[in-house]
């Protein structure tokens, strides 16, 4: 089987020296059929090999501590027609819910339930509730102040979404946060569509609840299948990126799923993790070159 074995990471030389050391080490593992620069901050190696978890060793023994991060996958069926994403930490740098916290004067203990939650310590839904209530009697309008004032895009998310939207992907922005902030944040980046949780409001004021159902873990997979089979396609087409444990169904669930500066629990079992390259990286995955690449 041809296998695509890609690198990436913010620094060129190291990709380079690390698709260099591909090559030394595949004996190991099979045989190397071509290389190509994708572009400074990525690299394809190609190896025929009937052994992914060799390959997968010898990709990892090439990038030992070096700020390069690796994708190992069949290279057939690698560009995707599915793209859903987590935003809280991953298509944007901030915890909106921690963030409304400041807002109310209970960040520190917000962000610790937040914590244990992507950990996967505590069920999702319940966490969520308790954190919510904290927000009780918070004005409606801190939302739109927030997100002004604290809410970016991570590093190469519009690039990411812009490039895949123009190659006819579909792009889902998928979160266990708020519709008050998926929508403005899929705005920004060009996401297809979103879907996320809703704070209830009375009187221009948090009631400090949320409408139910809640989105989490089970709501992702399912958002994850019902897109994969409106458009027609299987799992296997869709890629998925998150950081924390309400992830990691539709990131196993799959074709390609990733970890985006990820928790434990979520990084050992994705089948690719972003540590070091921004999220143009996952372009790369895919066998984008940087002049693919739409702003």
């Amino acid at each position: 089987m041809l296998f695509a074995l890609t690198l990436a990471g913010p620094d060129a030389e190291a990709v380079r020296n690390a698709a260099y050391r591909v090559r030394a080490l595949a004996a190991a593992a099979g045989e190397v059929k071509s290389t190509a620069w994708l572009g400074p901050g990525g690299a394809d190696v190609m190896m025929e090999s009937q052994d992914r978890l060799a390959v997968a060793a010898v990709a990892q023994a090439a990038v030992e501590d070096a700020s390069v991060d690796v994708c190992v996958q069949p290279s057939e069926g690698r560009r995707k027609r599915l793209l859903l994403a987590d935003m809280d930490s991953t298509i944007i740098g901030c915890e909106c819910l921690d963030e409304l916290a400041d807002y109310a004067g209970v960040k520190a203990e917000v962000t610790e339930v937040t914590e244990r939650a992507m950990r996967g310590e505590i069920a999702f839904e319940g966490a969520l509730r308790e954190r919510v209530s904290k927000l009780k009697g918070l004005q409606a309008d801190v939302l739109t102040r927030c997100y002004a004032e604290r809410v970016r895009l991570n590093p190469g998310a519009r690039i990411l979404v812009q490039t895949l939207v123009a190659n006819g992907v579909r792009c889902v922005l998928v979160s266990g946060g708020f519709e008050a902030f998926t929508g403005p944040v899929a705005e920004a980046a060009g996401f297809t569509t979103h879907h996320a949780n809703r704070l209830l409001v009375q009187d221009a004021r948090l009631t400090g609840t949320v409408g139910e159902p809640i989105l989490g873990r089970a709501a992702k997979l399912e958002a994850l299948r019902h897109h994969a089979a409106e458009l027609g396609v299987g799992l296997g087409a869709a890629l998925a990126v998150g950081d924390g444990a309400n992830d990691l169904a539709m990131i196993e669930a799959a074709g390609l799923g990733v970890a985006y500066r990820a928790k434990p629990v979520v990084a050992e079992r994705a089948d690719a993790r972003l540590d070091h390259a921004d999220l143009t990286a996952l372009l790369y995955f895919q066998g984008y070159r940087a002049s693919d690449f739409i702003d």
